[in-house]
């Protein structure tokens, strides 16, 4: 094993007896940690692809700490996901064998029959891991040597674009170059809450790999739970949690006290939060708040930079450029006028890293998927961005969040952080929705802060706002409970967008020359004509 190898890292922990894994009110040491983890290794060492249809659960850490040490790939199936669609997913993963807990024995299954494979309860590994005598769990005398380039984990991207998820290779550098670099900012004494699923890579990467490397603790928590999180940080003393998507607005969302910034948390860190949830929650919670951009492919990493604008992701780094999806071209700066983005025509592009894959290994037999995202040995993300003039990189949405209204180009990202501003608002998500003559119409869902809201308010917030154009002010407004969201906490918009105005109870409103009012059911009736009239009516059937 060599240094830039997450087998490395985890082993380096065998003979440190300092805690590193909290579960309810269990504890186990780093020592027995790296020996259960060995013990897993040769008990899934010939079993090939492990999927694992599990909540946060220690038997979870345990099998993806083996498959760094030498035994089976873990496959980290999204248990969320339907039956059926998760026969697909362990078929194109190559699965052979499926460790399951309810309330996923249907989804086990269904694999099981599907495929043939065996299927193996958490309880039954629970058991054998502790029984030293098991056959098939023993020391780890026969364990192989790993490479930077040997495969660990099969994670799969969240498919909220195409809603095809794409199996990512997870290799031991892509464990072990995270895990050093968060280390840098923790130490043996500190306590890492994860809650996040840890069949996501951010979880894996952000939570468990900085653990191992820094020899810090890990508190798993089952599932997330916004009320929970404050009670479990002050419970095991966590100085660091992870988040990605909404979580922090979630957090935001419970009742707040006048002692929330009377707890241990020093560090948040995570993606996808809106510069709104970060800074609120950090001044809430006393802690600093780093929220970078990744994905699951770990190809274009952008630094934060806490001294640039409000909302920017970092500068952009040597090596990533923005580019034109359709020339290849490179896409000139941002033009700003009282913080409106007014040529988004030609400044959002895709980001690009144009100096090699960073740390994406490639799909796992996905062969049409790594030809999308590599061309010419430059590698799409497949993230809209804008650069300002001062070389500062603004998130715009991921590519099938590019709008065109009235022949103009507009970015969801920067309407929903102006909206997130408003009063009242917890959560904010735009989306495309098809104009009956052409292009599309802006439409917005949002989840409120509280019972009642005013949309009368924020239609008069949207307006007095410089920093967004006439045409960028949503035309329907849908008020929500809640999102539909990935497991990650990332909002399934693709749903939002195919509901548009129908097949919801939520409420709904349309914007009109004297504001908003309710959306009515001949204004249905009356759009749908209109759209009838253009030629357009089978864009409300797709």
């Amino acid at each position: 094993m060599t240094a830039d190898t997450f087998a490395a890292l985890l082993a380096a922990r065998a003979d440190d007896d300092r805690a590193s894994l909290y579960y309810g009110e269990q504890v186990w040491s780093w020592r027995e940690h790296v020996a259960l983890s060995r013990r897993y290794a040769l008990w899934g060492a010939s079993a090939g692809h492990v999927g694992v249809l599990l909540d946060n659960v220690p038997e979870l850490v345990f099998l993806v700490g083996a498959a760094a040490l030498g035994g089976a790939v873990v496959v980290a199936l999204n248990p969320t996901r339907s039956p059926v669609e998760l026969v697909r997913d362990a078929r194109a993963a190559d699965v052979g064998l499926v460790v399951w807990d309810e309330p996923y024995g249907e989804a086990a299954r269904a694999i099981g029959a599907d495929l043939g494979v065996r299927l193996v309860s958490a309880e039954e590994v629970r058991r054998a891991g502790a029984d030293p005598g098991c056959p098939g769990f023993g020391e780890s005398a026969g364990l192989g040597r790993a490479g930077p380039g040997d495969l660990v984990m099969l994670v799969f991207t969240s498919g909220t674009s195409s809603g095809r998820p794409r199996a990512v290779r997870v290799t031991q550098r892509k464990l072990a170059v995270p895990g050093l670099s968060l280390a840098r900012m923790l130490g043996p004494e500190d306590v890492a809450y994860c809650s996040m699923p840890l069949f996501h890579s951010g979880a894996i990467m952000a939570a468990y790999a900085p653990a191992v490397a820094a020899g810090a603790g890990l508190v798993l928590r089952r599932r997330f739970s916004a009320s929970g999180l404050l009670p479990d940080v002050r419970k095991y003393g966590c100085t660091y949690l992870h988040y990605v998507g909404k979580a922090l607005s979630y957090v935001l969302a419970t009742p707040e006290l006048g002692d929330d910034a009377d707890n241990p948390l020093k560090l948040a860190f995570g993606n996808e939060g809106s510069a709104t949830a970060t800074r609120r929650f950090g001044e809430r919670f006393g802690c600093f708040v780093i929220d970078a951009f990744g994905s699951t492919e770990t190809a274009v990493s952008i630094t934060p930079d806490p001294s640039g604008p409000p909302g920017c992701l970092g500068r952009l780094p040597e090596g990533v450029e923005i580019r034109d999806p359709v020339t290849g071209e490179r896409c000139p700066p941002a033009v700003l006028e009282d913080g409106r983005l007014v040529n988004a025509g030609e400044a959002v592009g895709e980001l690009v890293n144009v100096r090699g894959l960073g740390l994406f290994d490639g799909y796992y037999n996905d062969p049409e998927a790594d030809a999308e995202r590599i061309r010419e040995g430059v590698y799409w993300s497949g993230d809209l961005a804008y650069v300002d003039k001062d070389g500062y990189v603004f998130f715009a949405g991921r590519g099938t969040e590019r709008l065109r209204v009235d022949g103009e180009n507009l970015a969801v990202a920067p309407i929903e952080a102006v909206v997130r501003e408003a009063p009242g608002v917890l959560e904010a998500a735009v989306y495309p929705v098809p104009d009956s003559a052409a292009g599309d119409q802006v439409m917005l869902a949002l989840v409120p802060a509280g019972r009642e809201f005013d949309v009368t308010a924020l239609g008069a917030f949207l307006e007095s706002r410089q920093d967004l154009g006439i045409k960028a002010i949503p035309r329907y407004i849908r008020v929500c409970r809640e999102f539909p969201l990935t497991p990650s906490h990332k909002v399934i918009k693709r749903l939002l967008a195919r509901q548009a105005w129908h097949a919801t109870t939520d409420p709904l409103y349309l914007r009109t020359a004297t504001g908003y009012r309710p959306l009515t059911g001949d204004d249905v009736v009356e759009i749908e004509n209109e759209f009838a009239r253009h030629g357009r009516r089978h864009l409300l059937e797709s």
